[in-house]
């Protein structure tokens, strides 16, 4: 398990929410310091000045002689004036005093204000009320209803913090994505040359790193697709010219006496051997892009394929046709793949060969399948056998270049396919699926 991201975009959205979350807790700390604590020395000094109002009011009413009538509506009108009442210990106790949270900090700054040791507990619900109990009223529980305060009052500090927060890494993403953006279209490019497809150069854009790092590429892509290019032509010119020697010799095995027509035979099924070798090289070599792709229905492709198997081949055989759209290919490139798997099942197969279309809606994937009854190919061996130039332990001994495989695995590949090979549950044999998006993905066919 990785404790922090490994890509680029997730590590410098972290970076900028660990620095935010740092900056937050600083920008608390200096609004607690310089805006909410001189907010409640302001406070405790007013409630202060009412205590002390209420204390002078007290003594005064003490030295005048007043009536108890006098008394009680002179603290009646007071209390309504000011929000300020008196209440009893066993009183506050009855109106809610133990559901009251004490706030040390208030009642430290009352006691210096009245310079007498004093205590603030906060009651919360439909009202809030403050409750102050100091020594200079024994006995006494001050009530102040704050019926204009609200907890909202408190919501914009909060609202502010997270606003930032939000917008702050909103920015770093919208940054990040835009300064990732080259390193996607890189990635992109890489993928198609690794599918032999060959993209135009990039812009040169984003920081300087990533400028170099484009510049690079291009110059690797240029490089790759000149060494393709001149591997083609020598390829092509090799085969031209073997095909000449090859043509004469066909000549002249055509003019040998009738008495030595089975030596004939038997050069003849050695350069027809030869050529077969030569379009294979070609084939494998062939360098066609997306551009080549045409609209075509696999059905039609595999019907034109088996209808044109030689008539010397022994197996039987049976094509089941399902429906499907038409799926974006170069018909000849998977004309070849058909009969590339099914010269492979007609050599290694004994009777029967089953060749099955489909269409997977889901996956948006057409596909075909080419299945034999013959001993197929070890799963440990399947990518050797991918591999240019090879063959299975089966066929070492039989005729061939090797490339058979190798280039329905090519042509797949640059058609943005995939081949799976199994087992076949009806015919026991080998059986190759070739799998063909329906639609190819807009960074894949530039």
């Amino acid at each position: 398990m990785h404790l922090f991201p490994r890509s680029a975009f997730a590590r410098t959205v972290a970076l900028i929410a660990a620095l935010l979350l740092i900056n937050q807790i600083v920008s608390y700390i200096m609004i607690g310091l310089y805006v909410v604590k001189p907010s409640m020395q302001q406070i405790s000094s007013v409630v202060a000045r009412q205590v002390q109002g209420i204390l002078a009011l007290d003594q005064w009413i003490d030295q005048v002689e007043l009536t108890a009538e006098q008394q009680q509506t002179l603290v009646t009108s007071y209390t309504e004036a000011t929000g300020i009442r008196g209440v009893s210990i066993n009183d506050a106790v009855q109106q809610g005093l133990a559901d009251t949270t004490t706030y040390n900090f208030l009642s430290a700054q009352l006691s210096d204000l009245l310079q007498a040791n004093t205590e603030v507990r906060i009651s919360q619900g439909a009202v809030y009320k403050v409750w102050l109990r100091t020594e200079n009223l024994p006995g006494y529980w001050l009530v102040i209803e704050l019926d204009s305060f609200d907890e909202a009052r408190f919501s914009p500090l909060l609202f502010y913090l997270v606003l930032i927060g939000a917008l702050s890494v909103f920015g770093g993403m919208v940054f990040t994505n835009w300064q990732n953006r080259p390193l996607k279209a890189l990635e992109a490019a890489a993928k198609q040359i690794g599918q032999g497809d060959y993209p135009d150069q990039l812009p040169e854009r984003g920081s300087s790193e990533v400028i170099a790092v484009t510049r690079a590429f291009n110059q690797m892509s240029q490089g790759v697709k000149q060494l393709e290019q001149d591997r083609a032509l020598l390829m092509a010119g090799v085969s031209h010219d073997l095909r000449t020697p090859l043509t004469r010799i066909r000549l002249a095995t055509e003019m040998m006496p009738p008495n030595e027509d089975y030596l004939a035979e038997g050069i003849i099924s050695d350069i027809d051997d030869m050529n077969a070798i030569i379009d294979q090289f070609i084939d494998y070599i062939r360098s066609d892009t997306s551009a080549d792709n045409d609209q075509q229905n696999l059905n039609y492709l595999v019907e034109d394929v088996v209808a044109h198997v030689p008539d010397s081949w022994h197996s039987k055989i049976e094509v089941i046709y399902n429906e499907m759209p038409d799926v974006p290919v170069r018909e000849i490139s998977i004309k070849r793949v058909l009969i590339n798997l099914l010269e492979n099942a007609e050599r290694y197969g004994h009777e029967k060969v089953l060749v099955e279309t489909g269409y997977d809606n889901q996956r948006k994937m057409a596909w075909f399948k080419v299945c034999d009854d013959g001993p197929g190919i070890p799963a440990n061996q399947i990518e050797h056998v991918l591999q240019p130039f090879t063959q299975g332990d089966k066929a070492r001994s039989t005729k061939g270049s090797g490339l058979g495989l190798a280039i329905v695995k090519r042509i797949v590949e640059r058609h943005h396919g995939r081949v799976l090979f199994g087992s076949s549950q009806r015919l026991g044999g080998l059986c190759v699926r070739v799998e063909l998006p329906l639609e190819i993905k807009a960074e894949s066919a530039r």
